[in-house]
């Protein structure tokens, strides 16, 4: 008996499925690799202090950045579902819940880095500002965790705030305007969250109206328009902080100079990448086309978060034109 012959398109299923498992967990090795050795590579030949442990708070701080986008951005992206007209009832599962637990742990992490550099008790590092801090950060989390539980997840907008106000103060304990350094990084932050985390829920929603493209289209454009504003936010909160954080003398020959050129180049393909998609969903009915070059999009802004991560951890430049 001769088997029946199966379809050219189901037997490249298995291999398309193994394939993107494969690039996905390669694409994680790097972004570990390069989360733990970014700092002390941009930093080498700078003659800068090492920072202790520098590659585990990038890592720290990029599921920390990370996951603050995914629950941010998907309470962006939600309230823009009701301007979708006869947008369909389905709806991706949440990722929110999960996303906060893990910020949560990743800023427990940290505390437990401090402790240890510091060689200081739990307690006792809770006493110290940036101990402190980050304490609020866990805390924010956990509530924003729970919210997202809650029959009224619209209310983590609170403590997600809270996290965010707490990042931007621990960021800047400089001695030159604190404040005017922590406000720019609240609306960089916010902005930057939005962004990231709104369009990675905006694709996901797209997937699952896959049988309504129209509805997808009309969301990704609602989102586009917010993007737009967004981006300038970033543009300008982006610029005002390098100017005023970073010496023009010392741009290549400091850490965060090298780790800030870096991430300039990974925004401009992001912005030709978001070009490219707005135009396509101007252009074409279907959003195949844009939904692709939006996640490519989404994937660079990935790296954006990791590359910001380091920018966090590499010291700062300021005392090098001051010394």
């Amino acid at each position: 008996m001769i088997p029946p012959r199966v379809p050219a398109a189901v037997r490249r299923r298995p291999a398309a499925a193994v394939l993107a498992v494969t690039v996905t967990c390669l694409l994680a090795v790097a972004a570990v690799a390069a989360a733990l050795l970014g700092a002390t590579a941009m930093g080498h030949g700078t003659g800068e202090l090492r920072i202790p442990g520098a590659g585990t708070a990038t890592v720290l701080r990029t599921v920390l950045f990370g996951a603050l986008a995914v629950h941010a951005g998907a309470l962006a992206a939600d309230a823009l579902l009701p301007s979708v007209p006869d947008r369909p009832r389905t709806a991706p599962r949440s990722w929110a819940t999960a996303a906060s637990v893990a910020g949560a742990l990743a800023a427990a992490g940290q505390i437990v880095r401090l402790a240890r550099i510091s060689d200081l008790g739990l307690v006792e590092t809770y006493g110290t500002r940036e101990g402190g801090l980050l304490l609020l950060t866990a805390n924010g989390f956990v509530l924003a965790a729970c919210c997202a539980a809650s029959r009224r997840p619209a209310l983590a907008a609170l403590p997600l705030a809270v996290v965010i106000g707490a990042e931007a103060l621990r960021a800047h304990p400089e001695a030159y305007s604190p404040l005017v350094g922590a406000v720019l990084t609240v609306v960089h932050l916010t902005a930057a969250s939005l962004w990231t985390g709104g369009l990675l829920h905006v694709l996901r929603t797209m997937r699952v109206w896959r049988a309504e493209p129209g509805a997808g289209r009309v969301l990704l454009g609602r989102y586009a328009r917010l993007a737009a504003w967004l981006y300038v936010a970033l543009a300008v909160t982006g610029t005002c902080s390098a100017l005023r954080r970073l010496p023009a003398d010392v741009v290549l020959t400091s850490a965060y100079g090298r780790t800030l050129l870096a991430k300039l180049v990974l925004v401009a393909v992001v912005s030709a990448l978001a070009l490219a998609a707005r135009r396509r969903l101007a252009r074409d009915a279907d959003p195949a086309g844009a939904h692709r070059s939006a996640r490519g999009e989404a994937a660079a802004l990935g790296a954006v978060v990791l590359v910001s991560a380091v920018l966090t951890v590499v010291p700062d430049p300021h005392w090098i034109g001051t010394r």
